[in-house]
């Protein structure tokens, strides 16, 4: 089956850094990355899995499913438009072809410098993780209305209560 993603291209374009302009084939796959990674995180296995069923199947506009409508608008769509900026911006400038890696200029512009990128990034997460706090703590006073937020099992991804990226640690 095919992963739901849990916003569009106009979502992200209208709510982010990136240009309407940019290729739907390039950062589609960045969304989807920060889906499953971060998303499924602090959702958990079930309640990802039901939000992805209800978007697939056509079911999360009817009127019985207000209250995951409402936590997918409200806080995991804000969440997955900066996660998913986090992961695209450090490949945006690349494409790899037949001949290589190449690089992308513009005659009118001007490439910026890692340490650039890296404060893009930075600022992308900072944002990520103020709408991770925001779900975190609309989740702990609601978890009772999602009864898939507790139901995970085994091998099951069981959510994240922490916000935080704190970084590596070797």
């Amino acid at each position: 089956m095919a992963t739901a993603l849990f916003i569009n291209r106009t979502d992200l374009v209208r709510n982010s850094i990136i240009d309407g302009n940019v290729d739907t084939d390039k950062f589609i796959q960045f969304i989807k990355i920060a889906q499953e990674i971060d998303i499924q995180n602090y959702t958990g296995t079930d309640l990802y899995n039901k939000i992805s069923t209800l978007i697939a199947n056509g079911e999360i506009d009817d009127v019985a499913n207000a209250k995951y409508k409402t936590l997918l608008n409200t806080y995991l769509q804000p969440m997955l438009i900066w996660a998913a900026q986090v992961y695209y911006i450090p490949f945006a400038s690349y494409a790899i072809k037949n001949g290589g890696v190449f690089k992308h200029r513009s005659e009118t512009s001007e490439t910026v410098s890692k340490n650039e990128v890296d404060y893009l990034v930075d600022k992308a997460r900072e944002f990520m993780e103020y709408y991770s706090r925001r779900f975190i703590d609309f989740m702990s006073f609601n978890q009772s209305d999602y009864p898939e937020y507790t139901s995970n099992t085994n091998d099951d991804i069981y959510p994240d209560y922490d916000a935080l990226f704190n970084g590596w640690v070797l």
